[in-house]
């Protein structure tokens, strides 16, 4: 028996530095945040120069181009600001369009991207539309949806005719103007003809 006691003791001992070992080491990562979830500030974490973002459809069309002089990416917002933007829509079966601002923010996954400070926006001629031209200090344009609006004052300018008012939205699709509070509206001649003989049209059998 006493030949077997100081290898008990020493099994003794080597169990309880093995138990104190493991209950330093629980305590220890209870008690201090080993990967603490990262504080998220309005600071940019990433930027860029002049670039040039394109998005594409299924068939790997254009359908939507995004350029600007600068770029920053903010990630507690996850939003990008933007120095000079000029968002260009190209959709199939639809006008191109144009626009342009001092600033811009592109959010909501690229879903949005709203013009600031001398916001532009162009829906350029063909042969079945004339120049709608839209300005206002903020316009905000939904790229995939083809959809530009804004709950400031602006002025549109569709074809001959000039229209002022406190918000306004521009469907590209269906080509839908809805001027909001409209005042100082001066609808020309020619473009009532026109709207005339699209209206007969849509009502014929």
């Amino acid at each position: 028996m006493k030949e077997r006691l100081p290898g008990l003791v020493a099994i003794l001992l080597l169990i309880l530095l093995v138990l104190g070992t493991w209950w330093a080491s629980d305590f220890a990562l209870r008690s201090i945040q080993v990967d603490p979830p990262r504080r998220l500030t309005h600071e940019r974490d990433s930027w860029s120069g002049k670039f040039t973002m394109v998005s594409t459809d299924a068939q790997g069309l254009a359908t939507n181009r995004l350029e600007g002089t600068a770029m920053a990416h903010f990630p507690d917002t996850d939003s990008y600001d933007i120095t000079q933007p000029r968002a260009v829509g190209h959709q199939p079966d639809s006008p191109v369009t144009v626009g342009t601002a001092l600033t811009g923010t592109l959010d909501q996954h690229g879903e949005r991207i709203v013009l600031k400070g001398d916001a532009h926006l162009r829906r350029l001629p063909d042969a079945e539309h004339k120049l709608l031209d839209v300005r206002s200090q903020q316009l905000t344009i939904e790229p995939n949806r083809d959809l530009v609006y804004t709950d400031l004052p602006a002025l549109v300018i569709n074809g001959n005719s000039t229209m002022r008012g406190q918000g306004m939205r521009y469907d590209n699709r269906t080509r839908q103007l809805t001027v909001k509070a409209a005042s100082d509206v001066k609808i020309s001649g020619e473009d009532q003809a026109n709207r005339n003989t699209e209206s007969k049209k849509t009502t014929q059998p």
